[in-house]
């Protein structure tokens, strides 16, 4: 254990935030951690103070000299009792504040079993010290912080069940019809799942596309009034034209495509057929 106090805060050397727009928490567990040590908060952080798996504390931005059971002069003293390590190890955990963006993508089924491709945006924070509280209290640390990747792993399969709710029982050709209707069941399943962990669901938005690129491709000439048989040509031409085939109009207009003279008609018979012979 050290004796001298030490400066706790989230700011690296070149002045930028640990915990920058990715972090949702960040533990620090270091044994020279004393009281008196100083706890710097920034104004877009919470931060807990733990010993031995209890919350001591929970800080607001500020600086604070940090009051523990311990005593420096003696840590020293009471370490080699136990075999040199520290019986005081704290724990400071910063918290973001601000709002950070997840995404979470996945594969749903249409009524007719089509593949539909979805990706989620949406932002979180964290609003006061009850729900850091929650985080921490419900969301364990498998390294050193809980970054938003962590967040949309849970919260997968809650957007994938509601997703599925409506998208299963839908036309592939209806879904964007329904978007709105999965936007709102994607929230309001979402707002209560994160609710457990202290997060709060902002901004949130929904894509649901096919996920074949060819049907994508498909669906579009159709946004802009073509039939489905002139969509399917439409296509085709287009293929035919990035092969460089001066057929592609012909396939665009769905009439034949004749290399030379038309091969119908009337045509006079003469010494060139051998007719006359």
């Amino acid at each position: 254990m050290a004796i001298t106090r030490q400066v706790i805060t989230s700011l690296q050397r070149d002045g930028t935030d640990a915990l920058g727009t990715r972090t949702v928490a960040m533990k620090i567990v270091d044994e020279s951690i004393v009281s008196g040590s100083l706890l710097t908060v920034e104004s877009n952080h919470f931060c807990i103070l733990k010993s031995r798996g209890a919350v001591l504390n929970v800080y607001e931005t500020g600086q604070y000299a940090l009051q523990t059971p311990d005593k420096p002069l003696v840590g020293s003293v009471v370490q080699g009792f136990f075999g040199g390590s520290s019986p005081w190890v704290y724990e400071v955990i910063y918290i973001n504040r601000s709002k950070l963006l997840v995404r979470n993508e996945g594969v749903a089924t249409s009524a007719e079993m089509a593949e539909m491709s979805y990706v989620v945006d949406y932002y979180i924070h964290i609003d006061s010290k009850e729900e850091a509280l929650d985080l921490i209290t419900h969301m364990p640390f498998a390294g050193a912080v809980i970054d938003t990747k962590e967040i949309a792993d849970y919260a997968g399969p809650a957007i994938e069940q509601a997703i599925n709710q409506i998208i299963q029982i839908t036309k592939m050709e209806n879904v964007n019809e329904r978007i709105s209707d999965v936007r709102e069941a994607v929230k309001a399943h979402l707002t209560d799942f994160l609710k457990v962990y202290g997060i709060m669901l902002n901004d949130l938005k929904v894509l649901i596309m096919p996920r074949d690129e060819r049907m994508r491709e498909l669906i579009s000439l159709q946004a802009i009034g073509l039939t489905p048989i002139e969509s399917v040509r439409y296509y085709l031409a287009l293929r035919m034209a990035d092969k460089g085939l001066v057929s592609a109009p012909n396939a665009a207009a769905g009439v034949p495509f004749h290399i030379g003279g038309q091969p119908t008609g009337f045509y006079p018979l003469g010494d060139e057929v051998g007719a006359t012979r």
